[in-house]
């Protein structure tokens, strides 16, 4: 295991820290969970992103078809 030094602005240490203490965890465990936890939400956002990529490219839907659909629809909830 490596150590490193991090710096944090105070109020982010103090909210850091309260949440750890909270929890009962040391500020190391906390930072290693949240560590964790923002890697792999974004290894599942990357995933949701390519699968939407391949299926716009299998149905050749382009970007501006995307916010036509979404202005359309905003459109139709106004009037509702």
């Amino acid at each position: 295991m490596a150590t490193v030094n991090i710096s944090f602005q105070d109020d982010l240490l103090n909210a850091i820290d309260n949440v750890a203490k909270e929890e009962a965890r040391t500020r190391s465990e906390f930072l290693r969970e949240a560590a964790r936890i923002y890697i792999e939400r974004k290894r599942r956002w990357e995933e949701i992103f390519s699968y939407g990529r391949k299926r716009a490219l299998d149905n050749n839907i382009k970007e501006e078809d995307v916010l036509n659909e979404i202005r359309a629809y905003r459109r139709r909830k106004t009037r509702d």
